[in-house]
């Protein structure tokens, strides 16, 4: 079992040992679940054999410090034989019906007489881990088996299980269900199933269920306890509940085990650690942390809250494959534990989101130590089965009481924090300051006044020129999007674009300034400068609605403008976020005589391998190495670089950003095609390029002095 291979490698290190195992007890045999340390081991598995046979039957850690000294074990084959065992702790493993299962076990081939009480209390800690990835696993099976048609084998299932779906409405229920009622099972479909609840608990469970049904996912949600039952004859009793959901077909379906836990108390809580844990970490989940978070702020201490997010984990999971992304996932968990005090709580967020919680720490100062502490140990190369792998992670943090005074606010802030982080770029850290929270606010005000933008018709195109370097002649011109903002002026796009391309405008405006451009470069060709290019930056939402292709073509031909008039910019990020989609839609573009632009190359980190794969017309030079040419070497040599690589590629250029006419000399003389910069222009309004492109065109691309 997968899932329990985290569990035996952190036994393995916590207690250094060379060995450990989860073993599944069996009627002659034991058989591993999972183990470290055997590799390459012949090993005894009979059940009489076995160590783990006697750990199940004490209901404590079971330790013997030197086997070769112990009458139940000296003449062992374990022992004698080739394993060489000496030292064994093992816990027992139990179902959450108390079930005997197995044990886990930590083994060495030397005596250890100090294994001490805090040392079995955390094996202890490890079993339970265990025992709830087996009971989760067996969740997971009867969830899959349910999946098929109900009267598969649900009905006979000692298993008491529901099956309903976002209306609340029963779909099918098993006898065993049935019966915890007082029911047969013809009672229960197209009934309510909060019916069957205390009617003081039926809106806080319908209201779990819309919320689960709007995540899509019963992941972190927790059932209230305490929850009651009513039977057919009007009696209470307590009810526990276990939730989870899928979806099939576009439909959501609920599927909810049920016990009655009048005569098995304990299992409410075995059901509460379930769903207070992250099942692939062990760490907590979003919904426990949420609870510390509470209870820290409740008190007089405080604490402060560390985001911490894997840069580029997709690539992790997209070149490597899930099992390896899974373990790097579990690798990360340990490490943040081994990297925070005892007192602080770490849990899994999200997909690759960690969170630390740590009581009693209120200063930035503080917090920053603790947050480059775990930037620095993710950075360390992990391995995974055969892959060493290194990533990084960025880190945001917030303090309570300075910078909140309650749970939803410290995550939210500290969220804050690592979204300005990532913004540096990667293996960045960034504590929360109120400016953060201005810059949301403002970020969400233009939000919502973009959808006012565009039914307004306030967004306007400039147009820059990019020029001819060996004889100064018009080109094309890059079309930049403005917003003539009714109260606050002019905009450029640093206010307003991280808010629209991360929005649901994104491609709509996107096109609105593809069509635009295109209609006034084919009315510039109309008036002489027949050989005109435009260049148009494209958003990544435009490649995932409509067909992109197909919109680029309907342009073209709607303005009678030829495909080679045109030249479409991407940026590095645009084509890492959906790799195969993206190249797809650029090479069918291509195909149409549609030029392609890689823009601010060389900033990124893939750009040298991009250049192999996707269907790349020209590169565009980043205005921060142009703006030191020729006077740095660093950048001179950069530029040249990538000039001579362009060459390679056949690949034509233009350099942004061209200020001086020392920069324009050396770039000419390096064998740059075109420049693009307010030596030549700003960018300007269409009527502003019309007057001087008119003035200019005597001879039909005029020079610009």
């Amino acid at each position: 079992m997968p899932s329990l291979d985290s569990v035996v490698q952190i036994a393995a290190r916590i207690f250094g040992m060379p060995v450990a195992a989860v073993n599944l007890i069996g009627d002659d045999h034991v058989f591993f679940a999972a183990s470290t340390g055997f590799e390459g081991q012949r090993v005894d598995m009979r059940r009489d054999v076995s160590f783990c046979a006697h750990a199940i039957a004490r209901n404590e850690v079971m330790v013997v410090p030197d086997a070769s000294r112990d009458a139940r074990f000296y003449d062992n084959p374990l022992v004698t034989g080739f394993a060489g065992v000496r030292f064994y702790a093992g816990v027992p493993l139990y179902s959450p019906g108390g079930l005997a299962l197995g044990a886990l076990c930590v083994i060495d081939s030397v005596p250890d007489f100090d294994f001490s009480d805090d040392d079995r209390a955390r094996l202890a800690d490890l079993a339970q881990m265990a025992c709830d990835r087996l009971e989760l696993r067996r969740l997971e099976h009867s969830t899959e088996r349910a999946r098929r048609p109900f009267e598969d084998d649900a009905r006979t299932s000692p298993t008491a299980v529901v099956w309903f779906d976002e209306s609340l409405r029963v779909m099918a229920w098993n006898k065993a269900a049935a019966s915890i009622f007082g029911h047969v099972p013809a009672d229960g479909p197209g009934r309510l199933v909060v019916d069957f609840l205390a009617e003081r608990h039926r809106a806080a469970v319908g209201g779990l269920i819309a919320q689960a049904a709007a995540a899509g996912t019963a992941d972190g949600l927790v059932v209230p306890d305490g929850l009651a039952g009513v039977r057919k004859d009007g009696l209470e009793f307590p009810l526990g509940v276990a939730l989870f959901c899928w979806r099939d077909k576009g439909k959501l379906t609920f599927h909810a085990h049920l016990q009655d836990l009048s005569s098995h108390p304990g299992q409410s809580a075995e059901l509460r650690r379930l769903s207070t844990t992250d099942l692939l970490t062990g760490l907590a989940n979003r919904a426990s942390l949420y609870r510390r978070m509470e209870e820290a702020l409740a008190g007089s201490a405080g604490a402060c809250l560390l985001l911490v997010d894997i840069d580029g984990f997709k690539d992790v999971n997209d070149t490597l494959g899930h099992g390896v992304g899974d373990g790097v996932l579990r690798e990360a968990a340990q490490r943040l534990v081994e990297c925070v005090p005892s007192l602080a709580t770490v849990a899994r967020t999200g997909g690759d989101e960690f969170a630390v919680l740590i009581p009693g720490c209120t200063s930035h100062r503080e917090s920053m130590a603790a947050a480059r502490s775990i930037v620095d140990s993710l950075a360390e190369p992990i391995s995974v089965n055969v892959h060493e792998i290194r990533i990084t992670a960025s880190c945001g943090l917030a303090a309570a009481p300075g910078d909140a005074q309650e749970a939803l606010e410290l995550f939210s802030n500290a969220d804050l924090a690592l979204f300005k982080a990532k913004s540096y770029g990667r293996g960045q850290v960034f504590a929360y300051a109120a400016t953060l929270r201005m810059e949301a606010t403002a970020r969400r005000l233009y939000s919502i006044e973009l959808h006012r933008a565009v039914s307004e018709g306030e967004f306007v195109l400039f147009y820059q020129p990019q020029i001819r370097l060996s004889d100064g002649s018009l080109r094309g011109a890059e079309a930049l999007i403005r917003w003539q903002h009714p109260q606050r002026g002019l905009l450029s796009p640093a206010a307003f674009l991280p808010a629209l391309e991360n929005g649901p405008l994104a491609s709509v405006v996107g096109f609105w300034v593809l069509d635009e451009a295109c209609a006034q470069a084919a009315h510039w060709r109309r008036c002489g400068a027949t050989d005109f290019r435009i260049g148009v930056n494209l958003f990544g939402a435009q490649f995932r609605v409509n067909d992109m292709a197909a919109e680029v073509a309907a342009t073209l031909q709607r303005h009678g403008l030829p495909p080679h008039a045109l030249e479409l910019e991407v940026t590095e990020n645009i084509v890492l976020d959906d790799d195969d989609l993206v190249l797809g839609v650029l090479e069918k573009i291509k195909g149409m005589g549609v030029g392609i632009a890689f823009d601010d190359f060389g900033t990124g980190y893939a750009s040298l391998s991009l250049l192999k794969k996707y269907p790349v017309t020209r590169l565009k030079i980043d205005r921060s190495f142009v703006q030191s040419t020729p006077e740095s070497e660093r950048d001179t040599a950069v530029v040249r670089a990538i000039l001579d690589m362009a060459r390679s590629f056949d690949l034509e250029t233009v350099a942004e950003g061209v200020e001086t006419e020392m920069q324009r000399d050396y770039l000419k003389d390096c064998g740059c095609q075109e420049g693009q910069g307010y030596l030549f222009s700003r960018p300007v309004s269409s009527y502003e390029f019309s007057e001087s492109f008119r003035l200019r065109t005597e001879n039909r691309m005029g020079k610009l002095a």
